[in-house]
């Protein structure tokens, strides 16, 4: 696949995208259903990747251009992600001032709702090809709640899901 092309693809995905989670979707069906490019696992990977530092919940399109097309690939996943930042900057500045009244509210709730309903959607092939047994299982479902539960900030709750999965493993293969 050509650059651009790779860049047209993950612009389209991250431009119909809110917050960078909602991206993965659209990747998933352009790049592991349609063009078999990646597959589920890779894009767990990337996903996992993109999650274990600071930044924007949608960089994982970087690993997707990485794992399709290396650095070139990488630098259009990064255009990819960064472009719809720089047209909303200049949407906000056209519509200044008219973006509180309550039809664009709604709008952007209902936008909002149907995103949240495709990441539903496609989240369980993708959890397939993570959750292989009963630690991750319990794992999924512990961490679950505590996102759920709101009492337990997202830095402590991944930090210790990779603590444990890394516990896991090392007594998993010593034992």
């Amino acid at each position: 696949m050509n650059v651009l092309t790779l860049y047209l693809l993950l612009l389209k995905a991250t431009l119909t995208s809110f917050s960078g989670g909602t991206t993965l979707p659209a990747v998933r069906q352009d790049f592991v259903v349609r063009r078999h490019l990646i597959t589920d696992a890779q894009l767990s990977t990337a996903v996992a990747i993109s999650r274990m530092g600071p930044g924007p919940n949608g960089a994982f399109v970087i690993c997707i251009g990485q794992y399709i097309a290396g650095t070139p690939g990488a630098a259009a996943g990064y255009l990819a992600m960064v472009t719809p930042a720089w047209l909303a900057i200049l949407f906000l500045r056209l519509l200044h001032g008219r973006t509180d009244r309550p039809h664009w509210r709604g709008a952007i709730q209902g936008l909002t709702a149907a995103a949240s309903g495709l990441m539903l959607a496609n989240a369980w092939p993708i959890a397939q090809t993570a959750i292989t047994g009963w630690f991750p299982v319990l794992l999924a479902a512990v961490s679950l709640a505590a996102f759920l539960s709101r009492k337990v900030e997202t830095l402590y709750v991944l930090g210790s899901a990779g603590m444990a999965s890394m516990i896991y493993f090392l007594l998993h293969v010593r034992g």
